[in-house]
């Protein structure tokens, strides 16, 4: 498996959506664990480095980001 390089600030669009409909995260940490806020609710949370770059579909390009 190729590790995926993130950065903080990154927006990452993942396969599954979150429960509140949307599919896009803001990175706010990396190391083994992510830290994310997701774009639709602002929930913020923690996922393991793994499982996460498991379910990201693509890192968003920096024309799709404000």
């Amino acid at each position: 498996m190729q590790i995926i390089p993130l950065h903080p600030n990154d927006r990452i669009q993942l396969k599954k959506p979150h429960p509140c409909g949307s599919n896009v995260f803001l990175i706010l940490r990396v190391g083994s664990e992510v830290r994310v806020i997701c774009e639709g609710c602002k929930r913020d949370m923690t996922l393991d480095r793994v499982k996460l770059e498991k379910s990201i579909k693509k890192v968003l390009p920096q024309s799709e980001q404000e």
